[in-house]
């Protein structure tokens, strides 16, 4: 009833209803007028082929994400390998500010910090739960971001492949002397326990190892896994296909961002960004896991591919190497020592826990075995 009276006292009729719109206005307050809220176009410079299932697609992936998520605020555009920059001098273009993300894997920037290989993949290291554990909790995210800082960089975890192969071969691995004089494409720490072995490290893009294992530049080669390595074609190259890959327990795939980028964001499109690389690391690992073993089979099926074990006594010495090769790039410099003392204790953690959890489980799911 007292609205009524109050309707009646301003009047009826369109110029009173505007008075009363404005008196209202008045009275409430008028309602905010936002200018209009910058956008920030941003390019991503990558390591892999422009749409690589799996590593390409997860870097269109998180850019998606990121354009999504914000609404278009920050717009991500993808350029792969050789599109803007070769794949190589992707960490350098994002820390010139020529791009203002990239996407690759930490273990490919030893030549500017030995210490970042350890945020990628390390032999007979931390598998991808693991890494994510280290890396999240366990004191491995800090250190990673203070290397970067040295290139105006923040670090992110932006995918993992989970356990890959050991590698596409044309002979048998019977012993470790068939490792000797062997050139095999395979980066970071896994290419320095193959030299320790008496064989030689070669660091090739994804782009290029096709035509090197074809045209025998290379005698074998690691890549991922089968869900990669098939799209590769590499079983046209090679016959035998090695497993486990004791040199990439897990591998941890990044997103570095240019920092001077990001800090020019408003703080909680910084924080969009930074998940959206915590979902993609998620996304990439279920990936892998949904289309391995398919691809696998595939391979072993349909293309007459041969699986094969590395023997106990190969992997024996390939351990006691890589404990050798790890200890002695830990003694590189002060900071690359930090770094491997965090990540050697939070490995013995790891292995305690696991042997009771998730070891004894798949031990119990599985006794036989792989066959």
């Amino acid at each position: 009833m007292k609205r009524r009276d109050f309707i009646k006292k301003v009047g009826t009729g369109s110029g009173a209803l505007a008075g009363g719109a404005v008196g209202a206005t008045a009275i409430l307050g008028a309602p905010a007028v936002h200018a209009q809220e910058k956008t920030y176009e941003w390019k991503m410079v990558t390591t892999w082929p422009k749409n690589f299932p799996g590593l390409g697609t997860g870097a269109e992936f998180l850019a998606d994400t990121i354009t999504r998520m914000t609404n278009g605020r920050v717009k991500v555009r993808v350029y792969g390998a050789g599109e803007l920059v070769p794949a190589f001098e992707a960490f350098g273009a994002v820390s010139q500010g020529t791009a203002q993300m990239g996407h690759g894997a930490a273990y490919y920037w030893k030549g500017k910090s030995e210490a970042a290989q350890f945020f990628a993949a390390v032999p007979f290291g931390l598998t991808a739960q693991e890494m994510n554990g280290w890396i999240y909790h366990g004191g491995g995210m800090e250190l990673w971001k203070e290397i970067y800082a040295d290139f105006n960089l923040v670090p992110t975890a932006a995918g993992n492949t989970g356990v890959q192969m050991g590698g596409w071969f044309n002979k048998e691995i019977k012993t470790i002397d068939d490792l000797k004089g062997l050139k095999m494409r395979i980066p970071g720490l896994g290419g320095e326990v193959l030299k320790r072995a008496g064989g030689t490290p070669v660091s090739l893009p994804g782009g290029e190892i096709f035509t090197s294992l074809e045209s025998g530049a290379i005698d074998a080669t690691e890549w991922v896994g089968p869900y990669n390595d098939k799209a590769f074609g590499l079983f046209k190259a090679a016959k035998y296909y090695y497993y486990p890959g004791f040199h990439e327990p897990g591998t941890t795939l990044e997103s570095f961002i240019n920092k001077d980028a990001l800090e020019e964001l408003p703080d909680h499109l910084q924080l969009i960004v930074l998940n959206a690389c915590r979902v993609a690391n998620q996304d990439m690992l279920a990936e892998f896991t949904n289309r391995n073993n398919q691809a696998l089979q595939s391979l072993i099926n349909e293309e007459g591919v041969v699986l094969k074990k590395f023997p106990d006594e190969v992997l024996a010495e390939l351990r006691r190497l890589s404990e050798d090769v790890v200890a002695d790039v830990a003694e590189t410099d002060e900071m690359t020592r930090k770094v491997y003392e965090s990540y050697k204790a939070f490995r013995a953690q790891a292995i305690d826990w696991h042997t009771v959890s998730e070891q004894a489980y798949l031990n119990a799911r599985n006794p036989k075995g792989v066959v």
